[in-house]
């Protein structure tokens, strides 16, 4: 396992290096076979591991890590640019199993994040969030945003998103039963997952009393 954390974090970390292995393993490999379809793979596996290198890593430690935690101890804005935002370069202190630090480095384009989606967020830097990494090399980390503070809060956001949205709705036009139950499964939906607005109860108990009259 240490070894095929080495090897995801190496190629996650190092894509241009990468692929200049690439080219001498499987040029060295056509040389010697004389068979130049062997060059075939190098360009597919190049993008393949520039577009996912950092996803394979991230599921391979979520998969078989073993969780700690970490704290981000310096975040640098540098010049370059990804979707017109600033790539930010960190460095970080990862807790090993004998609660003993080791330092570790990443980027705002080589982190590795889970639950793996089409989003980039790292944790606020001398604040501890939680990560995983395969004993032995704990260099090679996966951030478990959903369980860091921030990710909590941001999970808790998206779902108050919906009752928001729902409510202009509601109070737009009161006896709409579509608007009456879309804020009624919003509500619900928030308070299966948090236990700390009684008043949402209250009004779901209210909305069905309301649908009950307008469907007679």
């Amino acid at each position: 396992m240490v070894f095929i954390s080495k090897i995801l974090f190496f190629t996650s970390h190092h894509g241009f290096y990468t692929v200049i292995i690439l080219i001498l393993f499987f040029g060295l490999i056509s040389a010697l076979t004389k068979k130049a379809w062997l060059l075939a793979p190098i360009l597919p596996l190049a993008i393949l591991n520039g577009i996912g290198g950092q996803f394979l890593n991230a599921w391979f430690l979520n998969k078989y890590g073993t969780e700690s935690t970490a704290i981000i101890t310096s975040d640098v804005e540098t010049n370059s640019t990804l979707n017109d935002q600033y790539i930010h370069d960190y460095e970080a202190i990862v807790k090993k199993e004998d609660g003993k630090y080791v330092n570790t480095t990443f980027s705002t384009t080589t982190a590795a994040i889970y639950p793996i989606e089409n989003a980039i967020r790292i944790p606020q830097a001398e604040q501890s969030f939680p990560v995983k990494y395969i004993p032995g090399y704990e260099k090679n980390i996966v951030i478990l945003y959903n369980q860091s503070e921030a990710g909590k809060m941001l999970l808790k956001y998206e779902k108050q998103v919906p009752i928001n949205k729902a409510r202009i709705k509601y109070e737009a036009d009161k006896t709409n039963k579509e608007f009456i139950e879309e804020y009624i499964s919003a509500l619900e939906n928030y308070v299966k997952s948090y236990n700390d607005q009684p008043d949402y109860k209250l009004k779901i108990k209210e909305l069905k009393k309301e649908l009950v009259i307008l469907k007679q």
